[in-house]
């Protein structure tokens, strides 16, 4: 049995005291719950993160990583400096790093192999642009694009892996992939899944979705079959409107 699973992309936002003003809040509400929770936070943020969610189930995730262990690369973080604040779980290949940062498969790859060295569980970020829909090219890219990020990587690491289906033109849009249209397209990266590595391998695998999940959508959502979890935007920055998510 998969764990459902519902973790926040706070992107660029929040100061570390609104963060610890969130948390506070958030712990109030915070019940005993089925459902693993984490938020993936700035930088800036993490370790305020793990303090304030002492004692609790809630998780703490990063945004992005490098896949150096060390070095020249000014602005970077390393997956061990992630480590030691103790970070459950890692965003890698978020739509908005490949469009603005020059993220590829390739250097996704490298970052899944450095994450799985160590115990933070990667959250890879797959999906199409509203062009590449339109030309019914979004299962080749999405395809493509776990096949490729997926190079080397072997079956025992996949088995931790989360996989976040988010189609690009439904991030931040307040458009939502219609549940039958997430579903379809999680059924089928649980198929490819299949093919690469196997069923066994596959039925571990969480598969989320993500794109303006909403209080209000986020339950039509998580009650189709393929569809394990979400990766929330805008939504989890509110600690009542994240709490209804997780209460789906």
């Amino acid at each position: 049995m998969r764990i459902p699973f519902i973790a926040g992309n706070w992107k660029m936002f929040k100061t570390k005291a609104e963060a610890i003003a969130f948390a506070e809040e958030f712990r109030e509400l915070y019940k005993d719950t089925d459902v693993q929770t984490a938020i993936c936070a700035p930088f800036t943020n993490l370790e305020a993160l793990k303090e304030a969610f002492a004692g609790t189930e809630i998780k703490v995730g990063a945004q992005n990583v490098h896949f150096a262990d060390e070095g020249a690369f000014t602005g970077e973080i390393s997956v061990s400096m992630l480590e030691e604040i103790g970070v459950d779980f890692c965003i890698v290949g978020h739509s908005e790093r490949r469009q603005y940062f020059g993220e590829t498969d390739e250097t996704v790859n490298k970052k899944l192999k450095k994450l799985f060295e160590g115990p933070i569980r990667p959250i890879l970020c797959v999906g199409e642009s509203l062009e590449e829909r339109d030309a019914d090219k979004a299962f080749d890219v999405v395809g493509g694009q776990i096949k490729a990020d997926l190079e080397g990587i072997d079956a025992a690491d996949v088995k931790k892996l989360v996989i976040a289906y988010e189609p690009i033109w439904a991030i931040g849009t307040g458009r939502t992939a219609t549940p039958d249209q997430a579903e379809e397209m999680c059924a089928f990266i649980r198929k490819t899944l299949i093919e690469l590595y196997g069923e066994e391998v596959s039925d571990e695998v969480i598969i989320q979705y993500g794109g303006s999940v909403k209080p209000a959508n986020a339950t039509e959502i998580m009650n189709m079959d393929e569809i394990d979890g979400a990766l929330v935007g805008g939504a989890s920055l509110k600690p009542k409107d994240f709490m209804e998510i997780i209460d789906f």
